[in-house]
């Protein structure tokens, strides 16, 4: 007879993260200009937080990756903290 497997938890199971909160509008643009929304989606050492920290959706988000990378690029934002 075979031994059965004990049922563990899944990788990251339960595991909460916590949200960025960030106050967009639906119809809000985002501006790379903005330097206050920027630093909230960039974390502590400089990597742009993922979607499910900042729980925007995939449209949302790859128009802040790209706000981020133009506010990096004209020295608004450092690459690395």
């Amino acid at each position: 007879m075979a031994k059965k497997k004990k049922g563990g938890a899944r990788r990251g199971a339960g595991r909460k993260i916590p949200k960025v909160r960030l106050d967009l509008r639906r119809d809000a643009p985002i501006d790379y200009k903005d330097l206050v929304l920027m630093e909230k989606c960039v974390g502590a050492q400089g990597q742009i937080l993922s979607r499910r920290r900042t729980g925007l959706r995939a449209q949302r988000q790859r128009q802040i990756k790209q706000a981020v990378k133009r506010a990096r690029h004209l020295a608004l934002l450092p690459f690395v903290n």
